[in-house]
């Protein structure tokens, strides 16, 4: 049996005043701020309880208080002390001070073997990239720090074992166009750009982002565009990358209006991972140019709790206040948040911050991606411990995205005992068996 870890931040990380490192404020520990206050932050979970009936669940009612999220203690002011308080909110700041090489990284972090390793073969595809603001959340002597795994690269992306891909969901060969993916009969990924702020190490399309193979040019766009005016079958366009919102406004909202002017187009989708590693690009201007554009959804990445900072909740609630609804996209990552409790303190998070939890991914079995893959099982078993146990709208759809490029096929847990009859035997999240009688076929 595979054992399961528990990642949580370390509890001698410094506290920080968190609202001064992003608004200037007077320094003060957020957690006595949030302890005085109502602030979102105040998360509060039940015990993990798959296979606990409701009663002992009721019993145990000294519910855990999640610590709220917080950058390093004084981090900013430290590698960063000539920023001022503009600057360093500034999203185009921020990636303009990305770090991006070793050198940069040690003074920062006490790295460890397996990370100086990843550094010394110099075979990695996917470049290092990591906004301050990130940086900011990460445990600088802790390699097992569940953000500092998800960005920071080691020896183990040079591991391949069977089953692993550079595209394992086909999608070049479901690509009519450079940059355009069309897989569904009626919706189509447009990949904007390959650029992102921060780089996830377990990206799906690590093949390309981060090398300029898919340039935001305006010529290859409108060759994607015209593809999606001459294809009236597709209603609902997702644009990724990269990350599309590291487009400057301008830029984005050409390709947005584009877009609209095609009148079958219902929905346009954005996927993006600011919120969580940028989230001072989500300015007033930015939801005020989305808002000429609707119907706009948008798909965030959050991955663990820790990213759920009070500047990722300002970004959101300027999102949400949009009239833009949000969904998360959150991949399983071993020894991340193949945890119980760590995936419904996120979830907790998500709807506090007005975002709709949508999928849970197995993670793309990706060239050297095997220490990140949790079990299908660990998965299904999450899903089991939310399920019943919080609100519906908290549970994501557990979904494998085959590989192929055969889409996503849902991995739910079976509730259906079976079939007496006309009588179907269910059981609940307490294990209770309950009869349905179901219509007669024909």
């Amino acid at each position: 049996m595979q054992k399961k870890v528990s990642i949580r931040r370390p509890a001698n990380t410094p506290a920080a005043g968190v609202l001064s490192e992003l608004t200037g404020e007077a320094d003060e520990d957020p957690l006595e701020r949030i302890a005085r206050s109502n602030s979102p932050l105040k998360t509060y979970l039940l015990p993990s309880s798959a296979g606990e009936n409701s009663a002992s669940v009721e019993r145990k009612a000294h519910l855990k208080l999640l610590p709220a999220a917080k950058p390093r203690g004084g981090f900013r002011h430290r590698f960063f002390p000539q920023a001022t308080n503009r600057e360093w909110n500034d999203w185009h700041w921020q990636i303009q001070n990305r770090i991006r090489r070793q050198d940069q990284l040690e003074t920062m972090l006490t790295l460890s073997e397996a990370e100086r390793g990843g550094f010394a073969l110099s075979l990695s595809r996917l470049p290092l990239s990591i906004t301050p603001y990130y940086m900011s959340l990460l445990s600088a002597d802790n390699p097992a720090d569940p953000l500092r795994r998800t960005v920071v690269p080691t020896i183990d992306e040079f591991i391949r074992t069977p089953g692993e891909a550079d595209d394992p969901l086909g999608e070049e060969s479901q690509s009519p166009l450079p940059g355009l993916v069309h897989r569904y009969p009626d919706r189509v990924l447009l990949l904007a750009l390959d650029f992102c702020s921060t780089y996830c190490r377990y990206c799906t399309r690590s093949r390309m982002v981060g090398h300029g193979a898919v340039h935001p040019s305006r010529s290859r766009l409108q060759a994607a565009i015209d593809y999606i005016q001459g294809t009236p079958k597709v209603r609902d366009v997702l644009i990724s990358g990269g990350d599309p919102l590291t487009l400057g406004d301008d830029r984005l909202e050409w390709l947005l209006a584009q877009l609209r002017r095609i009148p079958h187009v219902e929905i346009i989708r954005i996927g993006t991972k600011v919120p969580a590693v940028l989230p001072q690009r989500i300015t007033p201007a930015l939801t005020r140019m989305l808002r000429k554009y609707h119907p706009i959804w948008m798909s965030l990445h959050f991955t663990h709790p820790a990213e759920c900072t009070p500047a990722a909740y300002r970004a959101c609630e300027r999102l949400a206040d949009a009239g833009i609804p949000l969904g998360s996209q959150t991949v399983l990552l071993k020894g991340v948040n193949d945890d119980l409790e760590i995936m419904r303190a996120l979830m907790h998070h998500m709807l506090r911050m007005r975002v709709r939890p949508y999928y849970l991914y197995q993670c793309d079995p990706i060239t050297g991606s095997s220490h990140f893959r949790a079990s299908i099982a660990s998965g299904q078993a999450i899903i089991r411990g939310l399920r019943g146990f919080t609100s519906g709208y908290a549970v994501p759809t557990y979904v494998v995205d085959a590989p192929g490029g055969g889409g996503k096929i849902p991995l739910m847990p079976d509730y259906m005992n079976e079939r007496r009859e006309n009588d179907i035997v269910l059981h609940n999240f307490e294990n209770k068996l309950f009869c349905y009688p179901d219509a007669t076929i024909g």
